[in-house]
């Protein structure tokens, strides 16, 4: 059986990934391939309850704390729903990966970027996303869209200059893989950001 394919999605707290997402399944399905929908933190029962106290703004910890517990998640979904569903010849869309911890936990908290690699290593080993989506927007407009969306996370509380580190690790890391990591502007329009999304998944898609 033919593996299937990896796709990620990335981008600061009210980049659009979410909105988008729909839209990456639909494109998948109707190209004739069977679809895993997932996310970071969480994908299992661990790993959701994980991301509850990752999540939780009234828990604080050490930012390696924050790290190991990623990491911690991410190894349980590789093993129970990722690596799986890529064997089985389904391709699978996670909104969040690796990619965030380098940008939350080494850009915005400040930690040695290589003992995330180290940890990048010891628990994916070879694996990469065969695509990485990255939805880039200005930090103000990000944090606008969370504003009027809902209560905010332990992560969507943090201050503008947080998630400026962020975004620029996130385009840090972009450069320094662009042949995986494609950067979508969604500042644009809606239909403008679907339109990005579609021409940039075209050729994953055709050789899928």
């Amino acid at each position: 059986m033919t593996s299937g394919k990896f796709i990620t999605l990335e981008g600061i707290d009210g980049a659009g990934k979410s909105t988008q997402l729909a839209w990456i399944v639909e494109l998948l399905e109707q190209a004739g391939h069977a679809v895993v929908v997932t996310r970071e933190p969480g994908g299992t029962p661990l790993g959701e309850q994980l991301r509850a106290l990752l999540l939780d703004k009234s828990m604080t910890m050490h930012a390696e704390t924050e790290a190991l517990l990623m990491f911690a998640a991410r190894r349980e979904h590789l093993d129970k729903v990722i690596l799986p569903a890529l064997q089985q010849g389904r391709w699978v869309v996670s909104d969040r990966f690796t990619d965030a911890s380098f940008a939350y936990q080494s850009g915005g908290r400040g930690l040695d970027v290589h003992k995330l690699a180290a940890l990048e290593r010891w628990t994916l080993g070879n694996l990469q996303p065969d695509l990485t989506l990255y939805f880039d927007v200005p930090v103000e407009v990000g944090q606008l869209r969370v504003d009027q969306n809902r209560p905010k996370d332990r992560f969507e509380n943090e201050q503008a200059e947080f998630f400026r580190r962020v975004r620029t690790a996130y385009l840090d890391r972009a450069r320094q893989f662009p042949e995986r990591i494609k950067i979508i502007d969604s500042s644009l329009a809606l239909a403008d950001v679907k339109t990005a999304v579609e021409r940039t998944m075209q050729t994953l898609i055709s050789h899928g």
